[in-house]
């Protein structure tokens, strides 16, 4: 809108995340949730598509990107611009055993991704916790009996505290904690002082049993099939690269991965992200896929009484497949799962045309007529009502294919894939089951003469 924002609401948290209830509703829809204090987030919510054109969220994203740039002592920084989000674009799964190996070869697999153009985002899942203060117990505390529960328990009551009793005050329960004073608690030197009680009942000093160390943790642990786990993600700019390239080139026989195994011993990668939902969808389709066509050539046969005149009647399914991929030509668009979904939802439209051809030679020769005459007849008869089914069915797609909403962006490639589908197996059937009628008739007449037997039509 002319004079107008672009920018709708913003909203910035320190130490807690938005999470948005509904993906329809303003910024105010939102409720926090705690998190580690050392994280934060902006959040910006866009006029809608059709109101700022030419500049897409990506872009904008991307934009912000480029202006930030590199802030020292962040260590993961992300840019994000998805009303919808599946996963990160590119996501490996490092597993391995040892942590050491495991970060060397995620640091060298985000190393390698910023060498492809337009991958953006690096991140990994290794999230190391702040300093922390670390209990190891000395031989003579070994010798004492103490065991790292026994004394991590008595520095925890001595520093957080330990429950000595609850009170009702009204509808609330009221804990309280004994635990040294303030002024104790504040120092690793008030913990070497700190007396520790041995199994025998006998007191000594910490220092004496066991040693404070400075040191980091781990905030989380990520195990798959019990071997720790570090993802890394990244997100890319489709109009430079794909995230499909990008796993192909890395996975190249005798490539980086490769390489990355021998360098790194004991490790495995796996892949999550768009490729792995990719990959677990077209599986679930191709396993899907056959059965349905079992079960269309099942609903064909058994109205013709015939095994042949189903497979001209599926004739079209091909060619409806054809014109999927030139509708995504035409319109300059890329194919996607959604496209798929319409290819496979198509495979069941098409056969429309072609079932009503077949059935009206099928009545015409039934009346006792020439079956060229029959074939003749039906594709004049019959042009125009498959004609107009398949340009009513093309023209209620339409709107969804020229929508510019981001609404309907998911759903514009299955639309595509349905209404050029269509047209193109209809004007190809038009003139290929006739012929293939035909050319059945034919054979079925050339083996009755060799084996010597009668003829019913196919």
């Amino acid at each position: 809108v002319q004079g107008e924002s672009i920018f709708r609401h913003m909203m910035t948290t320190v130490g807690q995340q938005p999470y948005a209830k509904t993906q329809s509703q303003g910024a105010g829809d939102y409720v926090l949730t705690l998190t580690s204090g050392h994280q934060g987030e902006v959040h910006i919510e866009l006029l809608p598509s059709e109101k700022r054109p030419g500049t897409s969220s990506e872009e904008m994203a991307l934009m912000w990107k480029e202006k930030v740039g590199q802030i020292p002592g962040v260590k993961d920084i992300t840019f994000t611009a998805s009303l919808f989000s599946s996963g990160a674009a590119i996501e490996f799964q490092v597993e391995g055993e040892d942590y050491a190996v495991l970060q060397r070869a995620v640091d060298q697999v985000k190393q390698k991704l910023t060498e492809f153009d337009g991958v953006y985002s690096i991140a990994d899942s290794f999230d190391q916790a702040k300093l922390e203060t670390q209990i190891r117990l000395k031989p003579l505390g070994i010798e004492l009996g103490l065991t790292p529960s026994t004394i991590g328990q008595q520095v925890r009551q001595a520093f957080f505290g330990a429950e000595a009793q609850r009170v009702q005050r009204g509808n609330e329960e009221i804990r309280i904690m004994v635990r040294y004073p303030q002024d104790e608690r504040d120092s690793v030197y008030h913990l070497n002082r700190m007396m520790i009680q041995l199994p025998s009942g006998q007191e000594v000093p910490f220092s004496q049993v066991a040693e404070a160390v400075p040191g980091a943790g781990l905030n989380t642990i990520t195990r798959v099939d019990g071997r720790r786990v570090i993802n890394v993600t990244a997100s890319v700019d489709s109009s430079k690269v794909t995230a499909n390239e990008v796993v192909q080139a890395l996975r190249a026989p005798g490539g980086f991965f490769e390489q990355l195994k021998i360098d790194n011993p004991g490790i495995e990668l796996g892949f999550e992200g768009e490729a792995a939902d990719q990959r677990e969808l077209m599986g679930g389709i191709i396993q899907g896929f056959p059965l349905a066509i079992m079960i269309i050539f099942a609903l064909l046969a058994i109205p013709f009484k015939s095994y042949l005149q189903p497979f001209i009647v599926m004739s079209a399914i091909p060619f409806g497949l054809v014109g999927a991929i030139l509708g995504h030509l035409i319109m300059n668009m890329e194919l996607t799962i959604m496209s798929v979904f319409g290819i496979v939802a198509l495979s069941g439209v098409v056969v429309n045309d072609n079932l009503v051809l077949v059935d009206f030679i099928n009545r015409q020769r039934d009346k006792g007529g020439d079956i060229l005459q029959a074939a003749k007849i039906a594709g004049i008869s019959r042009f125009r009502p498959i004609l107009l089914t398949s340009l009513t069915t093309f023209a209620g797609l339409t709107p969804l294919i020229l929508e510019t909403s981001v609404q309907a962006k998911f759903l514009i490639p299955m639309a595509v894939s349905l209404a050029f589908g269509v047209m193109f197996a209809t004007m190809i059937s038009l003139l290929l089951v006739p012929s293939l009628y035909l050319i059945l008739h034919d054979l079925k007449e050339f083996f009755s003469r060799m084996t010597g037997s009668g003829n019913t039509h196919g």
